[in-house]
């Protein structure tokens, strides 16, 4: 093992270079799949016809299907079809995908926990659907959303490692391509992404407890 070595300037400098393209595609992905998630969420807990039927079948096919399948689909496969779009172009889309049909789920579901009996007060108080969604459902419904919500952005997180298999130059990859230069290198890097890993997601732990304190 050569810890001097694999912590050098220019590896660490690479490294970093590849955590920043980690948090990139994760936080363009985390912001997509929540507003993507939220909408079909939503529209599957109001029953639209036909709409709610469609995205149900949309929702339990992506989410039965590996997130690397669906990255090698974005990369390979629309390729085949003519539509080339850039590595990272495509694995924000495949990560967007699955983790809005994930958190469309855990919307619906939230939405669905909230008692009916204080939906049928709202109405008969006078406030229409939209108005009791927004101001009785949504803010109740938010609260129990948090943690699970977060456990996915945490997934998210994580989950962009697999795109080290089309060579996105994020955080593995690139702990990669040191260690594949000399064997003395590859505990070091293990460890150092073991480390940074956690260290992203606790301090996202963190700030959703934080969140979930004050929202309580």
């Amino acid at each position: 093992m050569d810890f001097a070595g694999a912590y050098s300037t220019d590896h660490l400098k690479f490294l970093w270079q590849g955590l920043e393209v980690t948090l990139l595609v994760a936080l363009i992905s985390i912001i997509l799949s929540f507003i993507i998630g939220g909408a079909i969420g939503t529209a599957r807990y109001a029953r639209i016809p036909i709409i709610s039927n469609l995205l149900a079948m949309l929702v339990e096919t992506i989410r039965n299907l590996p997130l690397l399948l669906i990255i090698f689909f974005t990369y390979f496969g629309l390729r085949e079809v003519g539509l080339k779009m850039p590595v990272t172009m495509s694995v924000i889309v495949a990560m967007t995908a699955f983790q809005s049909a994930m958190l469309s789920e855990i919307i619906r579901s939230g939405l669905n926990s909230i008692e009916k009996g204080q939906i049928e007060a709202a109405r008969s108080s006078g406030l229409n659907y939209i108005q009791t969604l927004r101001h009785i459902v949504l803010p109740q419904a938010l609260r129990r959303m948090v943690p699970p919500i977060v456990s996915q952005f945490i997934s998210l997180l994580k989950d962009t490692s697999l795109a080290v298999v089309v060579a996105l130059p994020e955080l593995t990859h690139n702990a990669q391509i040191i260690y594949g230069h000399k064997d003395a290198y590859v505990l070091p890097m293990l460890m150092i992404l073991a480390f940074t890993y956690f260290v992203v997601n606790y301090a996202l732990s963190l700030v959703a407890g934080r969140l979930e304190v004050k929202k309580g």
